[in-house]
Parts: C-alpha cells; sequence; structure tokens
C-alpha cells in the first residue's frame, strides 16, 4: 500500500460540500486549526500577509475553524468567515467548523498528528490552564501527540507529505522561512 498524503483527504466547505485535497496537488500548504475568540487570534493578521506575500509562489493557507479549545469559536460557520474576512481580511480558503482531537475528529487530523507528533513544550503554567481549559469543554482528555491549542499549523510540501508542525506560541516569522525554504 502507498504511504497516505494530503491528497487523500478530504474537507467540508461551508455548505458542506466535500473538497479533494488533491484540488492543491503541487501546492505548499499550511492547515491551521483556528478560532475567533482566542489570545492567539491576531496571527490571522500576520498568516494573512504571509498569504498575500506568498500565494503566487505556490502558497495555500487551509483555515479549520474548531471549538474544542475553550469554546473560542462560537458562532455558525457565515458568522466566524464574516468575523475573519472583516476583522482580518482573511482571504484564504477557510472550511467548516471541524473537530481535531478526539470523538469525531477529522480523518485529516489523525493523519498529520500521526505524521507529526506534538514535540513543542509550553512555560509551564501556560500548560497548565490550556490543559485546564481544554479537559473542561471537551469528554476525553487529550492525548501527548493531540493539537494543544488553536491556532497549531501544519506544513505540507509541494509532494503532500507533512514536513513541520508549529504550535501555536511558535514565531510566524520562524514558520514563514519553513515555508519560504518549500517554495
Amino acid at each position: 500500500m502507498s504511504m497516505k498524503t494530503v491528497y487523500d483527504f478530504s474537507l467540508s466547505d461551508k455548505s458542506g460540500g466535500e473538497v479533494s485535497l488533491n484540488a492543491y496537488k503541487g501546492k505548499v500548504l499550511l492547515i491551521v486549526n483556528t478560532a475567533t475568540g482566542c489570545g492567539f487570534t491576531p496571527q490571522y493578521e500576520d498568516l494573512e500577509a504571509m498569504y498575500h506575500r506568498l500565494k503566487d509562489k505556490g502558497l495555500e493557507i487551509l483555515d479549520i475553524p474548531c471549538n474544542q479549545f475553550g469554546h473560542q469559536a462560537p458562532g455558525t460557520d457565515a458568522e466566524i468567515k464574516e468575523f475573519c474576512t472583516v476583522k482580518f481580511g482573511a482571504d484564504f480558503p477557510q472550511f467548516k467548523k471541524s473537530i481535531v482531537n478526539g470523538k469525531g475528529e477529522l480523518p485529516l487530523y489523525t493523519w498529520l498528528k500521526k505524521e507529526k507528533p506534538f514535540t513543542g513544550s509550553y512555560e509551564p503554567k501556560l500548560a497548565a490552564v490550556m490543559e485546564k481549559l481544554y479537559n473542561e469543554s471537551n469528554p476525553e482528555p487529550r492525548k501527548k501527540d493531540d493539537i494543544q491549542w488553536n491556532f497549531t499549523k501544519f506544513l505540507i510540501n509541494k509532494e503532500g507529505e507533512v514536513v513541520a508542525r508549529f504550535e501555536p506560541t511558535d514565531d510566524l516569522k520562524k514558520v514563514e522561512k519553513a515555508v519560504e525554504a518549500e517554495l
């Protein structure tokens, strides 16, 4: 059996239609689970700026809103889209609000986490707060390689392979350097 690539997966768009990630073949992808009410939400601004600088060179950012982390992505898909467009001018593809950890998680995320397990670390106080918030709003405790919080990013190369995982606290300049290296 051949190794899976990102192209073996699909996501639901805002209206529930299936979008095969095969549509992004040959592009460098940054897959991000996002939230509109998070301390990291201002990253939308930097992501949008990066997108504008690099999309003509082949970057696509795939935005997957998620409400699993402290209920920080309330609202409907339409409300989330409007918020991101109005507040941050975000115009990269945004998909349906989804689950990224535990029961009902997107198969894409099961694969991403297997390909690039969690190796980062957070300042212990921050980690404890994030753990508590997460466990309060999710029936199953978070596993070691699960997504830790909103704005975790996976970098996919032009062959559809996961080459890097960035935690929300990682400097976006570091993320952009890694993206540029794949372009």
